[in-house]
């Protein structure tokens, strides 16, 4: 069975002298993997559209549950990653974050546009890059099941928390003051950080990033984020320590 459908590349490796394993996350079957044969030969016609990080239509060859690269060409090489060390490092941690996060074979149209509109603002430097993985984290916790609940303090009620932190475990909004013992690991926020994060789980995929924060309110929203994703995720990225190396 032939089948063209579009995919993010979002992992390749080396096979034998010259071929690729690639995982991808398809606009049509969802995430799979497949054997782009003769990719690393300097002749290939494939080499390109399947480099990690790139956006590419394929052709592919199914048999059995296995899938070949036939035919490939770029759609979007988001060519700004590759001049910059931390921006590449960066757009390899969103590839792993979908990769952990997207199950196989299920299509899901929302996580898709997520990392290409992320690996889009990346590449163009439209945003801080702080902005953008925060934003990120926070989208791709919401789309897989895991949304904080940050209407309102768990405790008092009180919808705009004096102090308030994010129960990294349980995703619940509290006031420092309310925060009991069994509420579990926190992390703290401000009122612009906790505005920043609302807006971030309702926004309209398109306007996602069009939000302004800076300073203590951003790094307070990033490392929520982060610290939120880690622990949903059960799991490091090596990514993410990588590109806190070389930022």
């Amino acid at each position: 069975m032939f089948l063209t459908t579009k995919g993010l590349i979002l992992r390749e490796v080396r096979y034998k002298e010259a071929d690729r394993i690639l995982t991808i996350l398809t606009e049509s079957e969802g995430k799979i993997t497949a054997k782009a044969r003769g990719a690393l030969r300097k002749s290939s016609r494939t080499a390109a559209a399947t480099q990690q990080l790139t956006w590419s239509e394929l052709t592919l060859f199914g048999n059995r549950g296995k899938w070949t690269v036939n035919e490939g060409s770029v759609i979007e090489g988001f060519d700004g990653l590759r001049g910059d060390i931390a921006s590449l490092a960066l757009g390899s941690y969103f590839s792993e974050c979908l990769d952990a996060f997207c199950a196989e074979e299920e299509a899901d149209a929302a996580l898709l546009q997520l990392g290409l509109n992320s690996l889009y603002a990346l590449s163009r430097a439209l945003h801080d890059p702080l902005l953008i993985k925060a934003a990120f984290e926070l989208r791709l916790m919401t789309l897989t099941g895991f949304q904080p609940n940050v209407e309102a303090c768990v405790f008092c009620g009180k919808t705009e928390p004096e102090d308030p932190c994010l129960g990294i475990e349980t995703g619940g909004l509290c006031c420092r003051a309310c925060r009991r013992a069994d509420f579990g690991l926190t992390a703290a926020l401000d009122g612009e950080s906790l505005a920043a994060l609302r807006y971030v789980i309702a926004a309209p995929a398109r306007q996602l990033f069009s939000f302004r924060l800076e300073g203590k309110g951003l790094k307070l929203l990033s490392d929520a984020a982060e610290a939120y994703l880690r622990e949903h995720a059960e799991r490091g990225f090596t990514t993410l320590e990588y590109w806190k190396k070389v930022r």
